[in-house]
């Protein structure tokens, strides 16, 4: 029977295995090659030429070692230098540190001697208020001067920077507008209206981180710090008032100031407490300048009609 002549089935050929480290060419290719081409071809160049390696000539050997001595030399004689101003520098170190112990044993006795000495002129001018007049009337007269330490009731407030004070910029704000780079921040003003609000409701007698205010004290600013008559306060600022404490709390948190510290707290996050006290001690103020008034001379011309 005839037919179409059957091919044989086509086989493909065994194939060659893969290498196991055929994923891996490019990390054995770089193996292999560590050195780049043209790298190995310029350090192959050279040694044919003879330039590498160390100096042939006799000129160049000496010109190395002379360079390596200097060298040598140069380290040798930085390290002796420093070596011999070592001590230098520790004695004028040593010598600048006990200047600043011996001027600050000064400063503080110098700072013991004016506090002996305001002591005294307090101690003064308390007596001359009670040979003035009766001890009554001394006795308000001090206190309403704060020339003597009071206690009795009275409130306690305490007013802090916000926690997360944001910065100020540019801007219609008015609390940006006063130098300071925090809205958060309290500020002189901030204190004053503070103050000036607990008198207006009826303190007889106010302090703010224990320092006593009189009708001369200046709330003031330098920089970010708030002063107290040129003294500088660390936030945050306790506020301590004698007076009925109830009422007294109730008159300022009803006050233009009170309402006004309320509008910091809420707007800017400045804290605030108020708390009534049954018994707030403050102490005298450092020193109470005592002025007086004299009349002027006449200084009418003579012999005018």
């Amino acid at each position: 029977m005839c037919g179409m002549p059957q091919q044989p089935p086509v086989r493909s050929s065994p194939t060659r295995p893969s290498r196991p480290d055929a994923s891996m060419s490019l990390i054995t290719n770089v193996m292999d090659h560590s050195l780049d081409d043209g790298y190995a071809e310029a350090a192959a160049r050279r040694k044919t030429q003879g330039g590498g390696g160390l100096p042939k000539t006799l000129r160049a050997k000496l010109g190395l070692a002379s360079g390596l001595v200097l060298a040598g030399l140069v380290v040798t004689l930085g390290a002796a230098q420093a070596r011999v101003a070592a001590p230098v520098v520790a004695k004028e170190r040593q010598e600048l540190i006990d200047r600043i112990d011996t001027e600050t044993s000064a400063a503080d006795r110098l700072e013991g001697s004016v506090d002996k000495l305001r002591d005294e002129v307090g101690a003064r001018q308390r007596a001359a208020l009670r040979s003035s007049g009766g001890s009554t009337e001394a006795d308000l007269v001090g206190l309403l001067s704060g020339a003597t330490p009071v206690h009795g009731p009275g409130v306690k407030l305490v007013v802090n920077d916000a926690k997360e004070a944001s910065g100020g910029g540019e801007g219609s704000n008015p609390r940006e507008t006063s130098g300071f780079s925090d809205t958060g921040r309290v500020r002189d003003r901030d204190m004053q209206r503070v103050v000036n609000g607990l008198w207006a409701s009826g303190a007889e007698a106010v302090s703010i981180n224990g320092q006593r205010l009189t009708a001369l004290s200046a709330i003031r600013a330098a920089g970010d710090a708030i002063l107290v008559d040129n003294k500088p306060l660390v936030p945050p600022y306790t506020v301590l008032a004698v007076g009925d404490g109830q009422k007294l709390s109730t008159r300022f948190q009803d006050s233009p100031d009170g309402l006004y510290l309320h509008a910091l707290r809420e707007n800017y996050g400045v804290r605030a407490t108020i708390s009534t006290e049954g018994d707030v001690r403050l102490p005298a103020a450092p020193s109470v300048i005592v002025r007086t008034a004299q009349p002027l001379a006449d200084t009418t011309e003579k012999g005018t009609s």
